[in-house]
């Protein structure tokens, strides 16, 4: 579970960084304080997945299944909160900013599933043995 945490600390620097480049160089023209607190709401939501993901685990096989329903559903609602509260509260809605917004969603989602999935296949291989 350590190295998860570790791994979310890695992606968001490696964002942090990414962006930085991309707005020195020009490249794109979004503040800083755009993709930092994207990158930093979405990493919070995504401690927040596999924290109730990990708890599950190490309960009993209908509990692992409940935890997993939960961390799964506390993800979508929380995320379906910051882009209500993104696009309609604050109004970010140029499309350099929703873009913005759906690659981090992206990038934070596929990491979570990742990590999900090889859990679930470790764990069941665990079981076999």
């Amino acid at each position: 579970m350590k190295n998860v945490f570790r791994n979310i600390t890695v992606l968001l620097l490696l964002i942090f960084i990414s962006g930085i480049a991309l707005i020195t160089s020009g490249i794109i023209d979004i503040s800083f304080n755009d993709i930092a607190i994207n990158s930093v709401v979405f990493a919070l939501i995504s401690t927040v997945t596999l924290i109730i993901f990990f708890k599950g685990q190490t309960k009993e096989p209908m509990s692992q299944m409940f935890h997993s329903l939960a961390a799964v559903s506390s993800k979508l609602l929380l995320e379906m909160g910051f882009a209500l509260m993104w696009f309609i509260v604050i109004k970010k809605t140029e499309l350099k900013l929703v873009l913005l917004f759906f690659v981090l969603y992206l990038a934070f989602t596929l990491f979570s599933v990742f990590i999900i999935l090889k859990t679930l296949r470790n764990k069941s291989l665990e079981n076999k043995i």
